[in-house]
């Protein structure tokens, strides 16, 4: 039985990367194969891939999804937008002295008014006004939601370098990370050696930093998040198959959406929610790689990356990476989970 404390690793704080490089290609990219762990740069990535392999991505777009208000008692609340519910609702988290009660009003921003209208599970579900979309007030009056092992507020430069430079859907409340080393230098030198790309869409949810809190992994709910994997995808993904390319994931969110999108063991179009939780003894079906960055301790994407490439294998990877000091997390460096079925 698999348990939380096989998840977990000392991590020396100071390797938590509290800010972007300059360059988004000058991180660091450890290679993990069967043959053992290289050192390398992220701009080396085209070298190690192959004509008519496939990178997939996650186009989503981050939201402006932390809100700053009073509750007409006057108390003060930060509101974490979970995701929009049609135009004028959205699920969200809510830290208060006091959970706000259901038909209770919060003035966020100063500028306009949301309405408690219940609770759902750990989430509160309101409304807001409807002479606009709640996406468009969010991104007005909203601020950019840095993980919280950032520890400080946005800045000016983090609304470019929180985004990948291919984002486009709307609806993340996190990066997907791994998407933040690509840019369009990059881009030339992949289309240089005709790596294919792909696209498809996961909207990050709050979720994604809830702790694991149960000991026995089989017990335990993961969050839903909402995926698209587009027709352009599921034919990209076939024609790198039949020309003998790798389908190489570009971080841990493209690669939920594309194991969602196959549960019925073919890989098909569409778009829905997922719970998608995978640890070790999870037969992948469409990913043969993945592009990633490094991963809490004891969370559900570490189990991820453990079932990918194996559990002694990530130990030791994460341990060499500790050693020579990687920068960990959102804003840190990288991996490349080059490893052969």
């Amino acid at each position: 039985m698999l348990t939380l404390e096989d998840f977990d690793y000392l991590l020396p704080p100071e390797l938590i990367a509290q800010a972007a490089l300059p360059d988004r290609g000058a991180s660091r990219l450890l290679h993990v194969q069967g043959g053992g762990l290289v050192d390398r740069v992220f701009r080396d990535l085209p070298t190690l891939l192959r004509e008519h392999d496939l990178l997939v991505f996650n186009d989503s777009r981050v939201l402006h999804a932390r809100l700053f208000g009073q509750k007409e008692t006057g108390g003060q609340v930060e509101v974490m937008v979970e995701r929009p519910l049609g135009d004028h609702e959205v699920l969200a988290m809510i830290r208060a002295s006091k959970s706000p009660k259901p038909g209770s009003r919060l003035r966020l921003a100063d500028a306009f008014e949301a309405e408690v209208l219940g609770r759902v599970g750990e989430f509160f579900h309101l409304r807001f006004p409807a002479d606009d979309t709640a996406v468009n007030y969010i991104e007005r009056f909203g601020k950019l939601p840095l993980p919280p092992y950032i520890e400080r507020s946005a800045a000016e430069s983090d609304e470019a370098r929180y985004q990948t430079v291919y984002a486009r859907e709307l609806g993340s409340v996190a990066a997907p990370t791994a998407g933040l080393h690509f840019d369009e230098a990059l881009f030339a030198a992949l289309d240089a050696r005709r790596v294919q790309r792909a696209f498809v869409t996961l909207h990050v949810g709050a979720g994604t930093f809830q702790p694991v809190r149960e000991n026995d992994l089989s017990r335990h709910q993961m969050h839903r998040e909402w995926y698209c994997v587009p027709p352009e995808a599921v034919e990209a993904v076939a024609q790198a198959r039949a020309r003998g390319g790798r389908v190489i994931s570009v971080g841990t969110t493209a690669l939920r959406a594309l194991e969602s999108a196959a549960h019925s063991g073919e890989l098909r179009a569409g778009c829905e929610e997922t719970g998608i939780f995978i640890t070790p003894g999870y037969r992948f079906r469409v990913i043969d790689a993945l592009i990633t960055n490094f991963h809490l301790p004891k969370s559900t994407l570490l189990m991820l990356v453990s079932a990918l490439a194996g559990m002694e294998t990530i130990r030791e990877a994460y341990a060499h990476a500790v050693a020579q000091q990687y920068r960990f997390f959102s804003y840190g460096d990288a991996m490349f989970l080059d490893i052969q079925k």
